[in-house]
């Protein structure tokens, strides 16, 4: 499994351009058929539009790309958003741009543009998540011991999936699979012995990207 970048949850943008109105929509996609699945919605919703381009990456590896003009000129929408995907070296991701024409033309220059800027926008303000092999790790506490293992949960890269309370408490972590052993090691180390652990599965995971 390698990592890889992708929209984590749907997003919307809109502009208007020379009187026109531009909506992109983006989402991430696990399949051909889930890509054609989004675009059916936003048609569906946009059924007035004069067009709804679009373009997306619906694979893990850049091999799955379909992009359309939609009756816009050749090569002046589907294509520069699929460029914008490319750039951005997102995957599973799709993007459809609605334009609502207000009577301007724009040249073929200026739809690559308008097509392109507000594809661009729209994944900018998107969530983008790295998916990355991560392994599934299931901490066993007392609960006197429950606060110290929240510390050291709480200063580690890792997410904390559930939590059980029973006659231990039972808390799953995700964790990237490169740093599964130093992860428990470190783990057993603060915690001076005081947790058990059990490794599970490992998968892909949506982690979120560090800032700064």
């Amino acid at each position: 499994m390698k990592s890889y970048l992708s929209v984590y949850s749907a997003t919307t943008y809109e502009k208007v351009i020379e009187r026109s109105r531009f909506i992109a929509n983006c989402a991430h996609v696990e399949s051909e058929e889930e890509a054609k699945a989004f675009l059916a919605k936003i048609r569906a919703e946009h059924s007035l539009a004069t067009h709804n381009c679009y373009a997306f990456v619906a694979d893990k590896a850049g091999n799955l790309m379909r992009f359309s003009d939609d009756g816009e000129p050749q090569g002046t929408a589907g294509m520069p958003i699929l460029d914008v995907l490319k750039n951005k070296k997102l995957f599973e991701t799709a993007v459809v741009v609605t334009r609502y024409f207000g009577g301007i033309k724009l040249g073929a220059g200026g739809l690559v543009r308008a097509y392109s800027g507000t594809a661009a926008e729209a994944l900018a303000l998107a969530e983008v998540r790295e998916y990355a092999p991560c392994k599934k790790l299931i901490f066993s506490v007392g609960y006197e011991n429950l606060d110290t293992l929240k510390k050291y949960l709480s200063k580690e890269e890792c997410t904390v999936q559930d939590t059980e309370y029973a006659n231990a408490v039972r808390v799953t972590v995700a964790v990237r699979a490169e740093r599964a052993e130093t992860f428990l090691s470190c783990a057993t180390d603060f915690m001076a012995g005081r947790v058990s652990a059990e490794k599970g599965e490992e998968y892909l995971f949506p982690f979120p990207l560090s800032r700064g």
